[in-house]
């Protein structure tokens, strides 16, 4: 296993954090991704800059957690989550989740349970600047929903 969580201010390079990932082991005969970005438009209004927040230690923690849910629920070999905090742009990356198994199904579900995961459960508060001034994000009811559905199955 690699290190599988990391939160950080830096941008990364997907290519090849994912390379990385695949290097771990042999057997990988799949790697699936989520790559994050900041949109311009939320809720309706112009988004000029977002700051993303955390609790250090327990953030890594609670990730580390959701990864080895994961691992639990399907037959993945390794999983890594990349977070960004601080002050983002429009377009800058936020969050990269990629998952190895040897076969695709397991890989989409794994990851997808993650970022489900993450968008709910994830120590992280999300202030964005729009025209109207700074305002606090909560998760969007359709990312309860998605949470919902694994609860549902797990």
């Amino acid at each position: 296993m690699t290190a599988r969580v990391r939160i950080q201010a830096e941008d990364f390079d997907a290519a090849r954090e994912v390379a990385a990932l695949r290097a771990t082991n042999p057997k990988v005969g799949g790697v699936v991704t989520f790559l994050g970005t900041v949109r311009d438009l939320n809720e309706g209004a112009q988004v000029a800059a977002m700051e993303l927040e955390h609790y250090p230690g327990m953030t890594e923690a609670s990730i580390d957690a959701i990864i080895d849910q994961a691992l639990a629920r399907w037959p993945i070999f390794d999983a890594l989550v990349i977070h960004r905090v601080g002050p983002l742009l429009p377009q800058d990356q936020i969050v990269l989740v990629a998952v190895t198994s040897a076969h695709r199904g397991e890989a989409f579900a794994a990851c997808e349970f993650i970022i489900d995961y993450l968008k709910t459960e994830a120590p992280f508060w999300k202030k964005e600047q729009t025209p109207d001034g700074a305002r606090w994000v909560d998760a969007r009811v359709s990312d309860d929903e998605a949470l919902e559905k694994w609860r549902a199955v797990g």
